[in-house]
């Protein structure tokens, strides 16, 4: 269930992206005024084209790594900054960029929060932890991340990126609220997008080989873009969580990877085979969050299961 939210001019960094533009179109239709900002480079308007005629919502494409004359964009009584690719694929073809969208950029937006004292909403990522040591994380653990690896653009960046906010929080007073996301699949990924979900759909649909790297037994917590979005509207109407990041996950769904390729090549009975590659460098092994903080301060869990969130997002990638 979606909360009322209690902002009603809410800029959305990001916003045509996967989560961001499942968000936005929450937000317009609880009432908001959203200006969605998105450089396209992951983003598509395909994603946002039932909002453009809205009155409530207006579309900029720009990037947040650029310093902008912010005039146009006010008034403001929030950001939310979802700005930042999350797709091995993708951020393995441009690290630099992917890193400086996760310094700069959110040094950009810190500083216009500031300037309007707004408070803002920071999307970080799981994959903060790295390749944990522990079963289950909490927000408290320190994570084991390589700083020198192909994946390092992504998780130092966004690691980065809360060391900033917390940094603006203490110097500043800026009230940042920090959401650790954890894997997060549904209507809106792209078909090219690379992450396990939409790639074995799309190869299940088409009758290819489900290619699992390394042996695939690595784990993760996956979770419906529904759970994922009413985590952050939580997170938005909150006061509770400012200065801390909060895990929004779903720890009753962790699932291997093997486990996912069957599991969708049963859904579809897909006449699909797995077939196994060398393993990926710093491929997490198990990735389970602890969402004790988010059920306290937030009085959030998520509801949909594994199969249930499956078979909505098979619908979609039959239909696109």
């Amino acid at each position: 269930m979606i909360r009322n939210i209690k902002f009603r001019h809410i800029l959305v960094a990001g916003g045509a992206g996967f989560i961001g533009s499942n968000l936005c179109k929450v937000l317009v239709n609880s009432g908001c005024n959203v200006t969605c900002i998105d450089n396209l480079s992951t983003g598509c308007l395909e994603n946002i084209k039932e909002l453009k005629d809205n009155s409530h919502f207006n579309f900029i494409q720009l990037d947040i790594k650029d310093e902008h004359d912010t005039a146009h964009l006010v008034p403001i009584d929030l950001i939310i900054n979802m700005a930042c690719v999350a797709s091995p694929k993708a951020y393995y073809k441009e690290p630099i960029d992917t890193l400086m969208t996760s310094v700069v950029g959110t040094r950009n937006l810190l500083e216009l929060a500031r300037k309007l004292d707004v408070p803002m909403l920071q999307a970080s990522t799981s994959e903060i932890y790295g390749n944990p040591a522990l079963d289950i994380l909490p927000e408290s653990y320190s994570g084991n991340v390589s700083c020198t690896g192909p994946r390092a653009c992504y998780d130092e960046g966004k690691r980065a990126a809360e060391c900033l906010c917390m940094d603006y929080f203490r110097k500043y007073g800026v009230k940042v609220k920090i959401v650790r996301i954890f894997n997060t699949y549904g209507p809106n990924m792209a078909c090219e997008d690379g992450r396990a979900i939409p790639e074995f759909i799309n190869r299940a649909l088409s009758g290819k080989n489900i290619i699992i790297y390394g042996k695939g037994s690595q784990t993760r917590s996956f979770q419906y873009i529904d759970d994922t979005i009413t985590g952050l509207v939580a997170m938005l109407n909150s006061d509770d969580v400012i200065g801390r990041p909060i895990n929004i996950g779903n720890p009753n769904e962790e699932c291997s990877i093997r486990d996912l390729a069957q599991l969708i090549i049963d859904l579809l009975k897909s006449k699909s085979s797995i077939q196994f590659s060398d393993a990926l460098v710093d491929d997490p092994k198990k990735r389970k969050p602890d969402i004790t903080l988010a059920e306290q301060l937030l009085d959030w869990h998520p509801q949909t299961s594994l199969v249930d969130g499956l078979v909505k997002t098979i619908e979609y990638f039959k239909n696109k």
